[in-house]
């Protein structure tokens, strides 16, 4: 193992992102020790410049009070415009295809709203089984709402026998064997519990050729993994930013709406006044005339304070740029899988349900446990070690490129192992 910690030691010499974690708050013990953060999937940490970027519109609520919605260089109305440029790089889009608005489960329902308009013929929708409860129950009560069966409507993939994954075949077969009544493919970026990257563009593309429209979940993707949504021609996506983006707990979501349906003002919605068109927003005119893109999906003005948080976060990602955190996040869960067989070769102790294929995997790893793994896990935690446990086996570790070192991926590889012996 002695080999390991020097090997970790020169990977952190060569990190190019090494910098970067000097502008995060890293949690610390009673002692004042760094503990060894490896939950950046559930909630990202603080970035150092956020409490400034909150301050200063803090002191522009105390110093101008309303006249800040107006008041130049920054003001607060089209402050959400300030976001779009970085969420616009981290999703492969256009700036008038993404916004930062509401939350996840909002947004969710916004665009279904609109995108999952059922028919006699085409009703169903595609989900994973045990999708996260922000997809789970909005499909759920989506079809309800629209006077149908969960049972009839819901199409639910489940991994083969003996399997944890999804193979992207069958997923595309599933699509097949629904095309006459399918309506809406919706799928995580990445799920959850086994941390699997999907195939976003290949199940895309296989739902428009059934002639359905396709949305996804990239709550724990945005920020993780590199996408391409315009170009992958995907109809919808949503998404949190307190994950990867390290934007603050339960920070405004976001929403993307390809470009093709920028001029639909066909479309069904539920609209709000501030996606109506900006040029006569204030003149509260009756009968709603949308936006140009998605801003024409928003409900209500920008959260300030928590859009202060968030862009002051994405800043920071904007100067590691996602190529390079790409880059790092492969090498970083490489390194802890390796570390990880050093001790434990044969799976005696450690199964890992994420993909072996580093291309279908973003910075998580799930760690199933032949027996006490929530003993396990809470060992750790008594450590200094803060992962995430999830019912109702799994242990997800998640090494943060932009905050993690390999040393710290050591360390915790050690703790794991004298925990287990």
């Amino acid at each position: 193992m002695e080999e390991l910690h020097s090997l970790a030691k020169a990977y952190d010499q060569e990190d190019e992102l090494r910098e970067f974690r000097n502008q995060f708050h890293i949690p610390t013990d009673d002692q004042g020790k760094e503990k060894i953060y490896f939950c950046g999937n559930s909630l990202g940490l603080q970035p150092k410049s956020v409490a400034g970027a909150v301050e200063k519109e803090l002191e522009n609520w105390r110093t101008k009070g309303v006249e800040g919605h107006f008041a130049e260089p920054e003001p607060w109305w089209t402050y959400h415009k300030k976001l779009k440029k970085p969420l616009a790089h981290l999703t492969g889009a256009k700036e008038h295809e993404v916004v930062a608005m509401n939350n996840l489960t909002t947004n969710l329902h916004l665009l279904m709203a609109t995108f999952y308009q059922p028919t006699a013929e085409r009703y169903r929708i595609i989900i994973e089984a045990g999708a996260f409860p922000s997809d789970q129950y909005a499909a759920e009560s989506q079809v309800r709402w629209h006077g149908l069966d969960p049972q009839e409507a819901l199409v639910e993939l489940r991994p083969r026998l003996e399997e944890e994954i999804l193979r992207t075949d069958d997923i595309l077969r599933t699509i097949e064997q629904y095309r006459d009544t399918l309506a809406l493919v919706m799928l995580p970026g990445i799920q959850y519990y086994t941390g699997q990257f999907f195939d976003l563009q290949a199940i895309a593309q296989a739902a428009h050729q059934a002639g359905a429209k396709v949305g996804y979940d990239l709550a724990h993707a945005i920020g993780n993994v590199p996408m391409q949504l315009h170009e992958w021609n995907v109809d919808f996506a949503v998404w949190c930013s307190y994950k990867y983006l390290n934007s603050g707990p339960g920070n405004t979501g976001g929403a993307f709406v390809h470009e093709r349906y920028a001029e639909d003002t066909d479309l069904p919605r539920l609209a709000g006044w501030w996606g109506y068109r900006e040029e006569d927003r204030f003149q509260m005119k009756p009968g709603f005339k949308p936006m140009y893109g998605v801003d024409g999906w928003q409900l209500s003005n920008a959260n300030i304070l928590p859009m202060a948080a968030q862009r002051a976060a994405l800043e920071v990602s904007e100067q590691a740029g996602m190529e390079q955190l790409r880059k790092k996040s492969l090498k970083l869960t490489g390194f802890l899988e390796q570390c990880i067989r050093a001790f434990d070769p044969n799976r005696k102790y450690i199964r890992i349900i994420t993909p072996e294929n580093p291309e279908e995997r973003g910075c998580q790893l799930s760690l199933v446990f032949s027996q006490q793994g929530k003993q396990v896990f809470e060992k750790l935690t008594q450590s200094g070690i803060i992962v995430d446990w999830r019912e109702p086996s799994v242990i997800r570790v998640a090494p943060a490129p932009l905050y993690n070192t390999f040393t710290e991926v050591y360390r915790f590889s050690e703790i794991l192992r004298e925990t287990l012996s």
